[in-house]
Parts: C-alpha cells; structure tokens; sequence
C-alpha cells in the first residue's frame, strides 16, 4: 500500500500538480491523506479543492485555518490588542479580509458545508500492526505545532496523550522525524507556502506492508514566479504576505 501524505497545500494548485506529478512518477499512490489548511492563503482555493477531490482515496482533517472559515475564529492579533497598539491595524485587516475573502469563494462555490464537517483528525492501523494518528498540528488540535527547535520534552508532551505508534502532522511547515517515548512523529512539510532555507514543497511518501512500513520525504520544486503573478492579478488581500513566502523572505524565529 502506497500512501502520499500532504499538508498546507495552501488553494496553491501550481505547487499541488508538481507535487502530484512527482506522486506519479514515483509509482503512483493507492490513497491520500491530507492533513489540513489546503484552502486559505493562496491564489485558488476552489481549483484546488477541485482537484484535489478528484484524486482515489482521499483522508481529510482539517487545519486552523479552514476552522477560521467555519467559526469566525482568527490568528493574531485581536481587535482589542489592534486597538491597544495601532501599528497593528493593517495586520488586522488584512487577516479579517483574507479569511473572508477565502470563504467567500468556498461558499459561492458551495462547498462550505463541506469544509463545516472534516473531521479533526483520524486514526487506524497499518497492515504491520502499526497504529498511526493523523491530525494537522498536534493530536487533539488544529494548532500547537511540532516543529525541530522544540526540545524531545516539549513533543513528547504534545503526544503523550496519543495512542498511536506513528503520528503524522502538518502545520509549521517545517519537516521532521523524531522518535520520543517510542513514538515515532512525523511532520511531513508544507506544499505551499514554504519557509527557508527550502522554498521546495515537501511531503510524504509511506509505504506500507505486512512485513513493515517505510517513510520517505520528497521535495519538489515549481514555479513560484507563476504563484506570484497569480495573486497580483486577482489583487489577492494577503498577496504581499504569500510573496514573502514564495520568496523565501519569512524566518520563522524572529
């Protein structure tokens, strides 16, 4: 069983079908599991939603920020904290018209009904025996990241209260594979939306028999200029933010 494992992809569909691409010319994959913010914060998130429905044996779970489209809920910063420190004001409206914008698409495309009822995460069992749990940022939440500056201490107390042997994640962007208390934590990346040094997607490829399982990493490049003009000509509201992505002008630890 050939399983590939996505997150953040992002409503970025140039850096999906170079992903799918590379699936394909890795043998193909018999499922799909796609660990959540595949919408939000990219240039077509209907195209995307779109394409990525089309594909056999697709998982779902939802990330923080198809929850933002479903609850009213938003990142940093608040409305009183914006009001506090007015510097902040643009960040605010260009969070509150992003998010908005998104879910109007969705919505005009009738699909928010669909995106109310993912499911949070989901577990099971591999053909080995091997009980994994998929989620976007930790067991139990769309968000509390599992990033490589965290100590073994700080993951192990993210996972402790998850019954499962392998556990798959998405949400910082940042790949990772690390075995704490005997279980084994994959974060698989982000499709898009990258953060340097490797402006790449990045996902999973889990191969999985009887006899064990396997776990690569792929990277692949595409056209992020091609992204990049996208959102300039549909004057996206978050396309400044996204160009800093694709131009790998974000660092994560400032």
């Amino acid at each position: 069983m050939k399983i590939a494992i996505l997150s953040d992809i992002h409503g970025n569909p140039i850096a999906l079908e170079a992903v799918l691409q590379d699936i394909a010319e890795q043998g193909g994959a018999d499922e799909y599991w796609i660990l959540g913010d595949f919408l939000s914060l990219g240039p077509d998130p209907v195209g995307t939603l779109e394409r990525l429905t089309k594909l056999p044996n697709i998982r779902f779970v939802r990330g923080n920020t198809e929850r933002y489209m479903i609850t009213g809920d938003r990142p940093p910063p608040s409305l009183e904290v914006a009001a506090q420190n007015p510097d902040l004001l643009p960040v605010l409206v260009e969070v509150a018209t992003t998010f908005a914008w998104t879910q109007g698409m969705i919505t005009a495309a009738g699909c928010l009904p669909w995106v109310a009822d993912l499911d949070l995460e989901f577990s099971g069992c591999l053909p080995d025996g091997t009980k994994y749990h998929c989620v976007h940022g930790s067991p139990g939440r769309d968000d509390g990241g599992i990033h490589p500056n965290l100590t073994s201490s700080a993951i192990e107390s993210l996972v402790a209260d998850c019954d499962a042997d392998l556990i798959f994640v998405g949400h910082t962007h940042f790949p990772l594979d690390v075995l704490v208390s005997g279980k084994r934590v994959i974060n698989v990346g982000c499709v898009s939306n990258p953060i340097q040094p490797d402006l790449r997607a990045s996902y999973v490829r889990l191969t999985a028999e009887k006899a064990g399982y396997e776990i690569q990493f792929q990277r692949v490049d595409y056209d992020r200029e091609a992204v990049i003009t996208a959102l300039e000509e549909i004057h996206h509201p978050a396309a400044e933010y996204i160009v800093k992505h694709m131009r790998g002008e974000i660092d994560p630890w400032k």
